[in-house]
């Protein structure tokens, strides 16, 4: 047999081998996983637990990418805009794939299109924080002060159309009640003036608000979720303290730039979904108040669809628009 014979015999089982064993030698060099978020923020330190597994099952450092700004649009455009063979990674959540498309007339990038959601990581469920200054223990105390008081109780929030903001304008419009937004230009200083008792009540993640629960500093009366969270099973949720049907969470997930190739993707799955299982990854998520998931590309694809349609009803009667 002679050489040609030989290189063309290569070529055609080269061809002919699935899709599935040429991915098995992905990634053949450093991957990046971009975060529209902050160093040290709730999906930073999930974000960072992943790529550190990641890289210790490829042999391939994993690292990660902080593109903040721009309510996490700058990232955002950044994950869409990468070359699609699987060395650029992203993380999306609620605020970034769900709110976003519909506070900004103009974004650089679409949901649908620009996107291959991978596996949602985590639920970080929202609650409904009261300082404790303010007479209400439960979700049915609160809406009768907010009745008793109409326009008089206010909210903070880390901005209009804040992940913050959103959820408590659901409640107001189920609950029937009218609380005043006061707007933050970010989370923290939202948070440390309900802290001070500036602000009598806020509906952050339950990650941030945890520690300041567990001492008294603050009180949680409610979780937002469609169930409670392990976290914190004897908490309600705002659907069994009093409001039949509401539901909110703050969730979050990989992504690859659209046209990412299939069997690249389903091995990031898989990589994602391990490491989710893996018993020491739920025992340090958990005790920050993740809730921890993993799944299918479909499932994620749904997740992202669901709230997009449930969260952009309410940021359209509620007349809320991105600053």
């Amino acid at each position: 047999m002679n050489n040609r014979s030989l290189l063309a015999g290569a070529f055609a089982a080269l061809l002919a081998m699935p899709a599935a064993t040429l991915a098995q030698k992905y990634p053949a060099k450093p991957v990046r996983v971009v975060l529209p978020f902050t160093a040290a923020s709730a999906v930073d330190v999930l974000g960072r637990l992943y790529a550190q597994k990641m890289s210790e099952t490829w042999g391939q450092q994993v690292l990660v990418d902080n593109r903040t700004g721009a309510a996490g649009i700058i990232g955002m455009e950044a994950i869409a805009r990468a070359t699609p063979d699987g060395y650029t990674l992203g993380m999306g959540n609620a605020a970034t794939l769900a709110l976003n498309p519909h506070l900004y007339q103009k974004l650089p990038y679409d949901v649908v299109r620009d996107y291959v959601p991978i596996s949602l990581a985590a639920i970080i469920r929202n609650c409904l924080v009261v300082h404790p200054s303010l007479p209400a223990r439960s979700v049915k105390e609160l809406i009768a002060l907010a009745k008793a008081r109409p326009g008089q109780l206010n909210y903070a929030s880390g901005g209009v159309g804040s992940a913050q903001h959103v959820p408590m304008e659901m409640l107001k419009a189920m609950a029937g009640i009218n609380i005043v937004h006061v707007p933050y230009k970010g989370l923290t200083p939202a948070f440390n003036d309900v802290l001070a008792g500036e602000v009598p009540m806020i509906m952050p993640g339950l990650v941030s608000v945890l520690p300041f629960h567990q001492s008294g500093r603050l009180r949680i009366i409610a979780t937002t979720g469609a169930t409670r969270t392990s976290v914190t099973p004897e908490i309600p949720t705002v659907a069994q303290a009093g409001v039949p049907g509401y539901e909110f969470d703050s969730w979050t997930g990989f992504l690859a730039p659209a046209g990412t190739p299939p069997a690249i993707v389903t091995q990031i799955n898989a990589e994602v979904v391990r490491i989710g299982n893996l018993p020491e990854t739920r025992e340090r998520l958990t005790a920050l108040g993740f809730d921890i998931v993993g799944g299918s590309s479909e499932a994620f694809t749904a997740v992202i669809r669901d709230n997009n349609t449930r969260l952009g009803k309410v940021i359209r009667e509620a007349g809320i628009k991105g600053e």
